[in-house]
């Protein structure tokens, strides 16, 4: 009689195990599940390799971006957003909004305005003083399109050299086909910058 006790004991005992063991898979299985959602649909994991973005983003930099940012409204100017780079989609890029559909937007002098506006945007976020490549664009924004610039305008490459790219690539046979690619299109932008949290936690939305 002891004997079966203590063998009822032991399978209930392997069976317990069994049950907490296929608890834990549960629980990775609906873990790795959540988190691919987070990274599909949620959120954007990113790393930065340049300098362009300075000082807000530095070089090595690792941020996440919410892709749900748009969803019910188009980025506004001054966010800070993750796109598909128009001259090679399979690049991310992170600049920031200037100009917006159907606006013209120009730059003068290293200033830039809005629709002939006389007074230019206040731009507190450049790191320098922008001196290289700061006079004589005139953009006219397309709709569903924005136009893109880095922070750190002297060595950023951004919507003043895409069209110039898109040409050295072959992407296009003249200056006019190539301006497409000047701007990025709203089904391009995959969301707004919004945590930095390495090598230090930072919100960015407060630089927008």
């Amino acid at each position: 009689m002891e004997e079966k006790e203590n063998a009822k004991a032991e399978h209930q005992k392997k069976r317990s195990l069994l049950r907490e063991l296929l608890g834990f898979v549960e629980i990775f299985i609906a873990a790795f599940i959540l988190a691919q959602l987070m990274t599909h649909f949620v959120l954007i994991n990113a790393e930065v390799p340049s300098e362009s973005m300075e000082n807000i983003i530095e070089p090595g930099d690792r941020l996440f971006g919410f892709r749900l940012a748009y969803a019910f409204d188009g980025p506004q100017r001054f966010d800070v957003v993750i796109f598909r780079y128009p001259v090679d989609e399979t690049q991310n890029f992170i600049k920031r909004v200037i100009g917006l559909p159907g606006e013209k937007i120009e730059i003068r002098e290293g200033r830039i305005y809005v629709d002939d506006s006389k007074q230019p945007l206040e731009e507190p976020y450049l790191p320098e003083e922008w001196v290289d490549d700061n006079n004589g664009y005139v953009f006219e924004v397309p709709k569903d399109h924005y136009l893109v610039l880095g922070d750190n305008r002297n060595i950023s490459l951004d919507a003043r050299f895409w069209a110039d790219e898109a040409l050295s690539n072959g992407m296009a046979d003249s200056q006019s086909e190539a301006e497409e690619y000047t701007y990025v299109d709203a089904e391009q932008i995959l969301g707004r910058a919004v945590i930095k949290y390495y090598p230090h936690f930072k919100s960015l939305l407060s630089y927008s």
